[in-house]
């Protein structure tokens, strides 16, 4: 693909973590009005087994890191990809070359393994006026969306009500690996799964490089749900929630939740963010109640079926 003029096509891996920590939050408040992006949720992202090699930015006149995009495979068949446009006057050109070069990519992958992907681009912002057009036309249809809430953890809250022969334990990735991975495929979220066993392993051990924990909640002795944190800098995240589909309803998701934010206070962070398949909740009003959001955003994926 011939780069317009103006464009030059980088390595990430070339790029400091620094100046992608300013261009998330660029997009974010120029999508949100708030930026809540940290050093720790990059390195979070940059630390996936596959990245040096299927990871580009994009720059502008003056070297400005107009947009950042990633690919990855999890074992199934759809690539998963990461895109970051910086708002202003080039973005909707960035975003357009970005994506095409996404598209190339999967392609030459496809290629080389015989199959053909679809693609799933997530981290679209609510408020981001350029990505979905530039999306839709090109061939992406909504997907999954996932919305944020934002927590105040100053306050402090009441822990959430166990199911009756419920037990919250911390997982010890070494030993509770391959239960976590059943529980996440099992799960009904929609967002993307990571279907390589091997891949989720590494997932899981990075997370705990970086100040990271999972739980995982059993009633009488057997795995019905699990949830991802991170502490970083004063803010938590709770990254995913799954549970067993037989035991939705019981209160499994937001009593690991509730247990999840107690320990991020405990790290002292003052606030969390949560990532929530909102359409898997049985009952939405009990989580602002319970967790005292105080306000939401909203990431949705887009997706593109392979071309056969």
């Amino acid at each position: 693909m011939t780069l317009p003029g103006e464009f030059v096509l980088r390595r990430s891996a070339d790029v400091p973590v620094d100046t992608l920590v300013r261009l998330v939050r660029a997009y974010e408040e120029g999508s949100t009005g708030t930026a809540a992006c940290t050093r720790e949720d990059i390195l979070l992202a940059i630390s996936h087994p596959h990245y040096e090699d299927h990871s580009w930015c994009l720059t502008g006149p003056g070297h400005e890191l107009l947009a950042w995009a990633s690919l990855a495979l999890g074992g199934g068949t759809d690539a998963d990809a990461a895109l970051t446009v910086r708002p202003g006057p080039r973005s909707a050109a960035a975003a357009r070359f970005m994506i095409l070069h996404l598209l190339d990519r999967t392609d030459a992958l496809a290629l080389a393994r015989g199959t053909a992907f679809g693609l799933d681009v997530g981290g679209v912002l609510g408020g981001d006026t350029v990505l979905p057009h530039v999306l839709e036309e090109t061939g992406f249809e909504h997907g999954a969306t996932i919305t944020q809430y934002d927590v105040d953890l100053s306050r402090g809250m009441a822990p959430a009500p166990l199911p009756r022969d419920g037990h919250i334990r911390p997982a010890v990735p070494a030993e509770d690996a391959d239960v976590l991975h059943d529980l996440h495929l099992r799960s009904r979220a929609r967002g993307p799964k990571t279907h390589d066993p091997a891949l989720f392993h590494a997932r899981i051990r990075r997370l705990g490089e970086l100040s990271g924990f999972a739980l995982l909640m059993e009633i009488a002795g057997h795995p019905v749900g699990h949830v991802l944190a991170q502490a970083a800098s004063g803010q938590g995240r709770i990254l995913e929630a799954a549970v067993a589909p037989a035991s939705r309803g019981l209160g499994v998701g937001l009593s690991l939740m509730a247990a999840a934010l107690a320990e991020l206070r405990r790290r002292q962070c003052a606030q969390a963010l949560i990532a929530v398949d909102t359409a898997q909740l049985l009952d939405p009003g009990a989580l602002h109640r319970a967790l005292g959001v105080r306000g939401e955003r909203t990431v949705t994926y887009f997706h593109r079926e392979p071309e056969l």
